[in-house]
């Protein structure tokens, strides 16, 4: 069965309508949503899961309880050595979930470092995201390093600071760029390839 990994920012609290349009197709379409268990898009997401009778669903958690589970539906516990509550605890059940999915789909407010992980995780599994990037509405789809890029271009330079220092996303871009060089023979221009629309809605 498809497994769609949904996520995002823990600041969103309200589902865009366009948001809701797409889970309700990978509902329909019966594919098994795997879910976190933290406030913001999580929730919100599991709220409209449960009322949806959605019973393919799997929440991921770090360590032994969830948080939140609405829908009581089976979970999955993922063993940390980290200590709880610190962001690599939580980043362990965030990896799994990369691990374990086909697709990812992610609401993301354009600061959240820990839905920008979760596209660079799939992207460096060959994975393919598409984020709903909330305050420009647009959808994204984010399959390579020039899309992650893409998504850096809307965040303010101050969140794009603060996310570097957190996850080293700049490191990564670098690493990913070097290996696509590497296996290619040459480097597409990031700038070339950045849509003008996705500069704009910085």
């Amino acid at each position: 069965m498809t497994k769609v990994f949904v996520s995002g920012s823990m600041k969103i609290k309200h589902l865009d309508s366009k948001v809701v349009d797409r889970l309700k197709n990978i509902v329909d379409s019966q594919y098994c949503v795997i879910v976190g268990d933290a406030d913001g898009v999580d929730t919100s997401v599991q709220e409209y899961l449960k009322k949806q009778g959605a019973t393919s669903v799997v929440v991921y958690c770090s360590g032994e309880t969830p948080r939140n589970n609405l829908g009581r539906w089976m979970t999955k516990n993922v063993a940390t050595t980290s200590k709880p509550g610190t962001r690599d605890y939580f980043t362990a059940k965030d990896k799994t979930m990369a691990e374990d999915c086909d697709y990812g789909f992610m609401v993301w407010d354009a600061r959240s470092t820990g839905t920008l992980s979760n596209a660079v995780e799939l992207v460096e599994r060959g994975k393919v995201a598409l984020v709903y990037v909330n305050k420009a509405k647009q959808f994204l789809k984010v399959k390579g390093v020039q899309d992650i890029e893409v998504l850096l271009a809307f965040m303010s330079d101050t969140s794009l600071k603060k996310a570097d220092e957190k996850i080293e996303v700049l490191k990564k871009v670098g690493a990913m760029k070097f290996a696509q060089h590497d296996l290619f023979g040459t480097e597409q221009s990031a700038a070339a390839a950045r849509p003008q629309k996705a500069v704009a809605g910085r």
